[in-house]
């Protein structure tokens, strides 16, 4: 998976999904079909309470999609395929048959807000910095949009989405409830975190899924409307501004 990594842990009927990558825990289009996977085998595991989904290390939480795949897209088809990597993602996170906590412990980019969007509770640090920056390099956020609007809105989707190059801070995403808690510190996090899913298994397993079902309701159209919003991207992939701007962007890495 050009050396990124998808581990599960279970203890105490609680799964943790590690997701790691050498370029700022970004994600290969290996990688986005091993985490659905991942999750998949998690909501079909009856002994599985409930699932917490974290990056790997103490910097950034997520860089999104693989900036080196994206400029070897060449085609339509390949530009589809690339940009589903993601939509599979969500629409796991959304079947899953478990609440989802999010443990975000730094900055996160573009698919990775999308992530974050997609889990039940997020608990951040205040490093946890937020930025959709498709916009810069010629396309959109079309993918994950439908899971960040649905926790933020339209006004401060339009807000993260036309503001490419700005970082929005872990303040900004609690108060438009992105996330759910933050915290000073990872160690703070940590412990809140063990507090939350101890209570977890606690609780009734079926009240816990009722839950589930409860907090996604309307969302059903997702199969298909995350792989159209794909066709746009990979469409927009392919024009003559987001190449020129692609291979701007390589020149200054």
């Amino acid at each position: 998976m050009t050396q990124g990594t998808i581990t599960t842990v279970v203890t105490n009927k609680i799964a943790t999904i590690t997701f790691g990558h050498p370029a700022s825990n970004s994600f290969p289009s290996a990688m986005l079909k091993e985490l659905t996977k991942a999750i998949e085998k998690v909501s079909n595991d009856k002994t599985i309470t409930a699932l917490v989904l974290q990056s790997a290390g103490e910097k950034a939480f997520c860089a999104g999609a693989s900036f080196d795949e994206l400029l070897e897209i060449k085609n339509m088809e390949e530009g589809i395929a690339f940009f589903s990597g993601f939509a599979n993602v969500l629409n796991a996170m959304r079947s899953c048959t478990k609440l989802i906590i999010g443990r975000v412990q730094g900055k996160t980019v573009g698919g990775g807000v999308g992530l974050v969007a997609a889990c039940d509770y997020v608990m951040a640090t205040e490093s946890a910095q937020i930025k959709l920056s498709e916009f810069s390099i010629g396309i959109g956020p079309f993918v994950i949009a439908p899971a960040v609007e649905r926790k933020i809105g339209k006004t401060a989707l339009a807000d993260l989405t036309l503001n490419a190059q700005d970082w929005k801070s872990a303040q900004w995403a609690l108060k438009k409830g992105l996330y759910t808690q933050v915290f000073e510190s990872i160690k703070d996090v940590d412990t809140a975190l063990l507090q939350l899913t101890d209570k977890l298994t606690t609780y009734n397993p079926a009240a816990l899924r009722a839950m589930k079902h409860t907090l996604w309701e309307g969302t059903e159209n997702w199969e298909e409307l995350l792989f159209d919003n794909a066709e746009i991207s990979g469409r927009l992939v392919l024009s003559p501004f987001t190449k020129e701007a692609l291979a701007s962007f390589k020149n200054k890495k």
